[in-house]
């Protein structure tokens, strides 16, 4: 049976919010709750210009304080007000959080590598696998796009959590941690299926 009516589709704006100091010294923040610095308070005044002129139906983000501090600058303007999303949280890497990435890689080797080539099996030490972590915000973004069917809705998520959702939400590869730990201030349109 051929069905006419074509699926409910949502426009997703990921939005990366902009830098903090943890980005900038190349450090891994995952769950930690850190402000924005003075380039990631530019970054974001930069990509609110950006977005200006897109129409936003909802704006909602991670529980951190540098993801409130972006929603709240893209608002700016805007009868909206942002939500924060607690499935948002970006991913606890336990013994690791403040370490420097380069750290990891001469230390680990065979860890980096392994977090490079597969992932999702990798565990920091007392934290959760990007496997785990990307159950846990798919679900939390899968709930939002059921409510927001032919939408547009901005998710304020820091990286690695961002990464993993765009992979998810364009049925792709995840990304290698590594390369994105770090990445701030930065956002792309995704067409996703509700």
């Amino acid at each position: 049976m051929i069905s006419l009516r074509s699926a409910a589709r949502s426009r997703v704006i990921l939005i990366r919010p902009g830098a903090t100091t943890f980005d900038e010294q190349g450090r891994m923040k995952g769950s930690l709750d850190m402000p924005l610095c003075e380039r990631g308070r530019e970054q974001v005044e930069n990509l609110a210009e950006e977005l200006a002129g897109i129409r936003l139906d909802a704006v909602y983000h991670a529980p951190c304080e540098s993801a409130g501090e972006t929603a709240a600058v893209l608002v700016e303007g805007r009868d909206l007000r942002p939500k924060m999303i607690d499935g948002f949280r970006n991913i606890d890497h336990g013994l690791w959080h403040g370490k420097l990435i380069d750290e990891i890689r001469r230390n680990q080797p065979r860890l980096y590598r392994s977090g490079a080539e597969n992932p999702e099996t990798v565990c920091p030490p007392g934290g959760e696998s990007l496997d785990v972590a990307a159950t846990r915000v798919m679900k939390a973004i899968n709930r939002v796009l059921r409510k927001s069917r032919n939408q547009v809705v901005a998710f304020v998520i820091p990286d690695p959590m961002a990464s993993l959702v765009a992979a998810h939400l364009n049925d792709e590869a995840m990304p290698d941690i590594w390369k994105v730990e770090t990445d701030a201030g930065s956002w792309q349109l995704i067409e996703a299926d509700c």
